[in-house]
């Protein structure tokens, strides 16, 4: 169990570039990345990529820029972009949110993947390294995830990655004209151990096989680490 006694809070998140075998996480540049990302979420498809986000539908990309420029300005996002090392293309995005570093927690959402990052482990990879940056580099005790109750998806990925269920909050907004109940997924401080060893362990090039299909999944390798089996 974490000492709080001498707990003094932690740095706020700020972009930083994180580097993977798969994957780099890298702070959003509207200059640089505003037209890569557009085209990475695919473009006018957009839409129906991010029907559960709050916002109205896009008219097009200028839509897209006033929407995140607002989310970072007014939000306090912290956007990241995923460049596909093998590519160098911008597939993807998640934003560090809501953070209170007087207490040690922050969230992740905005989390559009865009169709390249499908059945590949570079989502997987990227999330393993924001969580790392939260947990290991500012210290943070709990990093949340928190999504539409409707969207299934966003659900079973977040179960997927390690993040606890913790209930649903009713009525928690509307988007797009409608209700939302929200739910709730965290990982804390305690847990990170086990969820990094399973992210390292799934990402480590003898967990894929010649044609680049997992060979365990992610949930049952984290499931032996946690009852003391070996990675």
């Amino acid at each position: 169990m974490r000492d709080l006694s001498t707990f003094k809070g932690c740095p706020a998140p700020t972009p930083v570039t994180l580097k993977g075998r798969f994957v780099t996480v890298e702070g959003y540049d509207r200059e640089k990345h505003l037209e890569a990302l557009w085209d990475g979420l695919g473009g006018m498809g957009i839409n129906s990529l991010l029907t559960y986000f709050t916002q109205p539908d896009f008219a097009g990309i200028g839509d897209f820029d006033t929407w995140l420029a607002a989310a970072q300005s007014k939000g306090g996002w912290v956007t990241h972009v995923f460049h596909d090392n093998k590519t160098g293309k911008v597939v993807g995005m998640a934003s560090y949110m809501r953070a209170d570093p007087a207490n040690g927690v922050v969230e992740v959402g905005g989390v559009a993947h865009g169709p390249s990052m499908s059945r590949s482990p570079l989502a997987t990879e990227a999330h393993y390294l924001m969580a790392r940056h939260v947990f290991d580099d500012l210290g943070y005790r709990r990093y949340e995830w928190k999504c539409h109750n409707e969207n299934k998806p966003s659900k079973t990925t977040a179960k997927r990655y390690g993040f606890t269920f913790e209930g649903v909050f009713r009525q928690h907004m509307l988007s797009k004209g409608k209700n939302r109940d929200t739910a709730w997924f965290s990982i804390i401080d305690g847990e990170w151990p086990v969820v990094k060893a399973g992210f390292e362990a799934w990402l480590a090039p003898e967990n894929f096989d010649s044609e680049g299909r997992q060979v365990r999944r992610l949930e049952d390798i984290r499931a032996g680490l946690a009852m003391g089996g070996a990675a």
